[in-house]
């Protein structure tokens, strides 16, 4: 069973930064589609960042409101979201999710994703 794990959430200052790390256990991680989305009250959850497996081709993807900004990378079993710049705007529930399906590059849709982590709260405010 695969199961996500987020940790690194907070609370920052506009301007300040936070890694988020999702560590994925129960499958191989490199054969793995890994997004993170986020939902902020109130609104739809939104795609924010994906890094595919590698099987289908090698790909990132960054919302345009990202863009810049953030940067995903992945050690092993554990993919990262580094947030730089953050923004009122980036405040809400950040997920880690998986898409299983080989050979695909990564997408942007919430849709695609099958597994899902319990979330962590990011919270940018002075």
């Amino acid at each position: 069973q695969l199961q996500l794990a987020e940790s690194g959430g907070g609370l920052v200052q506009p301007g300040g930064s936070l890694r988020l790390s999702c560590t994925v256990s129960g499958f191989t991680s490199n054969y793995v589609n890994i997004g993170w989305l986020r939902q902020a009250p109130g609104k739809e959850r939104e795609g924010v960042s994906c890094l595919s497996s590698g099987g289908g081709g090698v790909n990132s993807e960054y919302a345009d409101s990202v863009k810049g900004r953030f940067t995903i990378s992945r050690d092993k079993n554990t993919v990262y979201l580094q947030m730089n710049s953050l923004k009122p705007e980036d405040t809400g529930v950040y997920y880690c999710a998986a898409d299983p399906r080989l050979f695909k590059l990564c997408v942007l849709n919430a849709k695609e994703y099958d597994y899902w982590g319990q979330g962590t709260q990011v919270t940018v405010s002075s």
